[in-house]
């Protein structure tokens, strides 16, 4: 028995005429009779009763009429559902990133893609840089936001935006009332930088720093870009930062631009060479919904 058996059954049963029936299934009315009969015989019972002048179902019919339906409509939700993971329509979506990363495009191209694509499971998981790729590695996560990470010939990165590095001063600083500084004028203060054995990032802005003309005294190093204000206002030092990261300012600090050309603190998408039907049909409205985002004014 085959699928096209139950569709021709249930065209007949809902017609009760083999001529409407066969027009309905667009073929002639000698294979539609042809199937019926083979099913009948399949089955061992007669489901129509059949005159010159109508079609009724038997009591066979009617209750393998119920059936029929029910088996028609779990195949096709079936292969709806089959298609729908096969085009990352449906499924689960694992996204790693530091807590920061939501101040930037992060949050918004999240909460874009949940509203277009609603049949997917999202999971959104806080992580330090070193987690999320051994996270990667291990596939616990589909895609990592990672500023300027590591190589690794397992995984692929692009990037996905970038903005400037800025600086944030306790509001008294001697350079605080300035509207840019250059970072060479930071020779002088003490640092408060992310911890650079865990932080890609950390090291690219130290080697700024030395190619500025100086080696930052650096007093603290902290995991997440969250604590850098709170010890920039308890006088521990100045802090570099993303541009997006001065949303965390506070009365006691102020976050500057530095002079152009600024360091640029790059974020990439990170991923598995062999990205699922999900993650593909993600990271294509990623690059869609990032482009947008680097077109308006002001933004990279």
């Amino acid at each position: 028995m085959e699928l096209r058996h139950l569709r021709y059954f249930i065209a007949l049963a809902e017609e009760l005429s083999f001529t409407a029936a066969a027009q309905r299934l667009h073929i002639s009315q000698p294979p539609l009779s042809q199937q019926i009969r083979d099913l009948e015989h399949e089955l061992g019972a007669v489901l129509f009763l059949r005159t010159s002048r109508k079609v009724v179902l038997t009591e066979a019919g009617t209750a393998f009429l119920a059936h029929a339906r029910s088996i028609i409509a779990s195949a096709e939700l079936a292969a709806t559902q089959v298609k729908a993971i096969g085009q990352g329509m449906t499924g689960a979506l694992n996204v790693a990133a530091t807590g920061s990363m939501l101040l930037g495009p992060l949050a918004a191209l999240m909460a874009e893609y949940r509203r277009r694509f609603p049949g997917v499971v999202i999971g959104l998981h806080e992580m330090a840089p070193e987690a999320q790729l051994n996270a990667l590695s291990t596939r616990a996560v589909d895609v990592s936001f990672l500023r300027m990470p590591p190589e690794d010939a397992e995984l692929v990165r692009e990037t996905a935006w970038r903005e400037p590095v800025g600086v944030f001063l306790p509001a008294g600083h001697r350079l605080a009332e300035r509207g840019a500084i250059a970072l060479a004028e930071l020779h002088e203060d003490e640092h408060v930088f992310l911890r650079l054995r865990d932080s890609s990032f950390a090291v690219y802005l130290r080697q700024c720093c030395v190619e500025a003309g100086f080696i930052p005294r650096i007093s603290q190093q902290v995991i997440e870009s969250y604590s850098l204000t709170s010890l920039v206002a308890a006088g521990f030092g100045i802090a570099l930062a993303p541009r997006s990261v001065s949303a965390l300012s506070r009365p006691e600090v102020v976050y500057r631009d530095l002079v152009t050309p600024a360091p640029s603190a790059d974020v990439s998408m990170v991923y598995q060479r062999d990205p699922s039907p999900v993650l593909a049909r993600f990271l294509g409205f990623a690059r869609r919904f990032l482009a947008d985002w680097r077109a308006q004014p002001g933004r990279q």
